[in-house]
Order: structure tokens, then C-alpha cells, then sequence
């Protein structure tokens, strides 16, 4: 990944101070001999500063380390969203950072996983170093406010696009699209899937888009709520409840975590595209970000991403989703 040059005042091949007829020199005329020294030093200083140049940029990270970013191939329009992220040098995205496989902390305490990977590549895009991205968490209840109060400057969190969302937060993408599944102990019997919840205790997560469907697919079940699924997880494997459920990926990676506790059960039974939330009204920066997005599924970007994280579960390597350029 290259270095962006630097900014400041570049080497010139102007004479140097002290040379003949230049100003300020300490003398109207100079011996030959100390004339061509000089001379000869300023080239050896205006090379050496070329290579370091040359140096900074060759010494670029291209495997997608934590301190650069690629230098954006166009200028940013004064006054838009990517000018002030790419001008101030950094930003702040909103993830989850307990689902395994799209953003899960690590034990470094930095998240990793599909969407932040998907993250960076429009970080990437912004110019922006990879350390110079804050991620903070944002569960599901609380991803339109984050981004409403100007607490982040997007989300990428398994965060369904769907009518009612998009009211008050626009979005760019998807950039994938899942389906709503149900999880179930290794060993249970009982469920076969959503026609075989009534009387059950079945846990999902508040603001979550499956806690509202499954209130509507399967209205006899006992819906508990947490905040967040891995909670969901324990409570599933302690015996609080008889059912997880949430789109087919989330629980492949809660599954994978613990593959002998959990089993999928019953196929999926929603749709679920998963966009790139940012504010209300901010068309160019939406615009930007399909744009880029378009270029990541071009250029092998996407599929590598979504092979190092969530292909971990699911080999196919999926089409990537069409953006929807919807008119907000």
C-alpha cells in the first residue's frame, strides 16, 4: 500500500544559497574551486532528497497493513463528506464487535470480520491510514442514533436495509444480502424451524430487524430480547431459551464459535440486504460509496474480503448484490 507523498515544499533545482549571483550570498564572487564544491554538494542534497521521496513511497504497505491507505485517485469537491474525512485524516465507523465473522474484537481489542473489511475498502478509497479508522461499537438499538448525533460517520454492521430505517439514515449498498434463520441446541428435537416455535422461548435482539419478523411469522413464540446475540448465545446453551434467531451468517458465526452446541434449523425464510448506513440526505457521500463498492467487486476486493472472514462458514463465494441508487 503506498505512502502518499508528502505535502510539503518539494526540492527544487534552483541554485543554493552561496552559490554565484544568487541573493544573500555571503560574497559578490567565489573561488572556482568553492564554487564547484557547493555546487557539487547542493546536487548531492537535492538527489539524496529525491530518493528519500522515492524511499517513502516504495516503503508503502501493499498487504493491507494498519498504517497507510492508498492515495485517492481523484480530489474530493470542497465541502462534501469525503473532502472533510480526507482532509482531516481520519474517521469513525460504527460495527459490531461481537459477531464472529463480520465484526468480532480480537485479542488485541481491534474488531475484525466482513464488515470491517468492507469498511476499510471505503476508508481505503477516502485516503484515510488504516490506523487512523476508529472503530467504536454501535448493537443494533443504537445505530440510527450513532450516526443521527454525528457519533459516527457510518455504520457497517450486518445492518439490514428495509423502508422504516431508511426515514431517518440513508444507505449506500448492500454490499450482501442474508436471510433470517433459527438456531437451536445440538441435541434438540423439538424445533424444525419458524412453523414449530409456538410456546417457545425464542431470543433475538432489540432494534433488530428479525425480532420485529419473527413477532410476525411466528406470534404464538415467548420473544426474549438482548442487546446483543452473543448473549443470545449463552443463554441458548444454559437452557433460558429454546430457540436463537437471526439472519443465517450471524449464527454461522455464533456456530462456529461452538460448533458442537448449536445446529441451524428450518432454511431461511427472509431477505436481508445489508447496507452501509450513513446520514440523512448526504447523496454524494452515498454516491461515493456505491461507487466504490462497484470497484471492489470488479477489481477481486470484495470477493477477497468476503473469502477471509465469512467464507471461513460458507465456501460459495456468493455474486455480489447490485447497489440500489435509490432516490433518498
Amino acid at each position: 500500500m503506498r505512502t502518499p507523498f508528502s505535502r510539503g515544499r518539494r526540492p527544487t533545482a534552483g541554485r543554493l544559497p552561496g552559490d554565484p549571483g544568487q541573493p544573500g550570498a555571503g560574497s559578490p564572487r567565489q573561488s572556482g574551486g568553492a564554487g564547484r564544491a557547493r555546487r557539487r554538494g547542493g546536487a548531492l542534497l537535492l538527489g539524496a532528497a529525491m530518493l528519500a521521496t522515492l524511499g517513502l513511497t516504495a516503503c508503502g504497505s501493499d498487504d493491507g497493513g494498519d498504517s497507510a491507505a492508498p492515495t485517492p485517485a481523484t480530489s474530493f469537491a470542497p465541502g462534501t463528506t469525503m473532502a472533510r474525512l480526507h482532509d482531516a485524516g481520519k474517521i469513525t465507523v460504527g460495527t459490531k464487535f461481537d459477531q464472529n465473522l463480520f465484526g468480532l474484537k480480537n485479542l488485541s481489542g481491534k474488531p475484525e470480520g466482513f464488515d470491517v473489511q468492507i469498511a476499510e475498502i471505503i476508508t481505503d478509497a477516502l485516503g484515510i491510514p488504516r490506523d487512523k479508522v476508529n472503530f467504536v461499537e454501535t448493537v443494533s438499538a443504537n445505530r440510527e442514533p450513532f450516526i443521527q448525533q454525528g457519533r459516527v460517520d457510518m455504520v457497517v454492521a450486518t445492518y439490514t436495509i428495509n423502508d422504516k430505517r431508511k426515514k431517518v439514515v440513508d444507505f449506500a449498498g448492500p454490499y450482501y444480502v442474508a436471510g433470517q434463520s433459527i438456531m437451536v441446541a445440538k441435541k434438540n428435537t423439538d424445533i424444525t424451524g419458524k412453523d414449530s416455535l409456538a410456546g417457545k422461548k425464542v431470543c433475538s435482539v432489540s432494534g433488530s430487524t428479525p425480532a420485529e419478523n419473527i413477532r410476525k411469522v411466528a406470534p404464538a413464540a415467548h420473544l426474549v430480547l438482548f442487546d446483543v446475540y452473543s448473549k443470545c448465545a449463552d443463554a441458548l446453551k444454559n437452557g433460558q431459551v429454546d430457540a436463537v434467531t437471526t439472519d443465517n451468517v450471524i449464527l454461522l458465526g455464533l456456530i462456529d464459535k461452538d460448533p458442537d452446541a448449536f445446529k441451524l434449523v428450518g432454511g431461511t425464510f427472509t431477505r436481508e440486504p445489508y447496507g452501509i448506513g450513513i446520514k440523512k440526505g448526504d447523496t454524494a457521500f452515498r454516491t461515493f460509496i456505491n461507487d466504490t463498492l462497484e470497484a471492489s467487486y470488479s477489481d477481486g476486493r470484495w470477493a477477497k474480503a468476503f473469502s477471509s472472514t465469512v467464507g471461513k462458514v460458507e465456501p460459495n463465494t456468493p455474486t455480489p448484490p447490485p447497489v440500489d441508487r435509490y432516490t433518498s
